[in-house]
């Protein structure tokens, strides 16, 4: 059964979770077809920007508590699958937006969070309900925590209280908070600007966002000098600056 469908155009792949009858729960199965499908997406070169969406009502209720339950009572828990995407979505090179048109869960915060950019409704719905079913929230902090204001998440991780779209984007876990029949020209309009930006200065520039400082701003400055050179002499930083002075595309804007 296919769980993650993937459609590409102009540039952009959107791979939509699959599985509503389950709300589509992180299970092993979609996890891993979500993989494959990243995987595919990262080494299509036509492939600029992912979009992350989903079918049915909710983009995605957390972990699938009946096969995490199947597996406790083996002996283990299926975190680390989880913590494999989780890794592949904040590492992917190219650009990721997650749209968001219904309620997130646990897990599902994981991946919004895990996203470049995250585009919601108001109206959808956010909870980390770990601390209810008496687990913590701990892999999902990864991507979760430096997305967060501090005292936001103090509270929501220690409550589990829901919260909607306006506060989502309020406390950093959404980039933006759109009414529903703006949402999908709002995902276009992100796109659209994505695929303007250079491939490799866009992993460049993403990889500039959650790198870790050095120890002294003299030491930061002339390593980020030097990656500054780097990307000005490369063949796509000529090709940048030559299509801005000649008022035309560059080569890689998808036609």
């Amino acid at each position: 059964m296919d769980l993650v469908r993937s459609a590409t155009a102009a540039g952009v792949t959107t791979l939509t979770l699959d599985s509503p009858a389950n709300r589509n729960a992180l299970s092993t199965a979609l996890m891993t077809q979500l993989l494959d499908a990243l995987s595919t997406a990262l080494t299509d070169p036509s492939v600029r920007v992912v979009v992350l969406s989903h079918t049915g009502p909710v983009f995605c209720s957390g972990a699938d508590l009946k096969e995490t339950a199947e597996a406790r009572e083996a002996g283990r828990v299926p975190a680390e699958k989880l913590a494999d995407v989780l890794a592949a979505l904040w590492e992917f090179p190219k650009p990721v937006v997650a749209r968001v048109a219904g309620p997130a869960r646990a897990g599902g915060l994981g991946l919004i969070a895990a996203a470049d950019i995250a585009v919601c409704t108001p109206e959808a719905t956010f909870a980390f309900t770990e601390v209810r079913l008496g687990v913590i929230p701990a892999v999902i902090s990864a991507t979760v925590l430096p997305r967060l204001a501090p005292r936001a998440a103090t509270e929501l991780y220690l409550t589990g209280n829901v919260f909607d779209g306006v506060r989502a984007e309020e406390i950093g876990l959404v980039t933006a908070s759109v009414s529903a029949e703006g949402l999908d020209a709002a995902v276009a309009a992100y796109c659209d600007a994505l695929v303007q930006g250079g491939p490799l200065a866009l992993a460049g520039t993403k990889q500039l966002l959650r790198r870790t400082p050095e120890a002294t701003i003299r030491a930061e400055l002339a390593g980020l000098a030097e990656r500054s050179g780097g990307y000005f002499r490369s063949a796509e930083g000529r090709e940048g600056v030559t299509a801005f002075r000649e008022k035309r595309p560059a080569s890689w804007v998808p036609q």
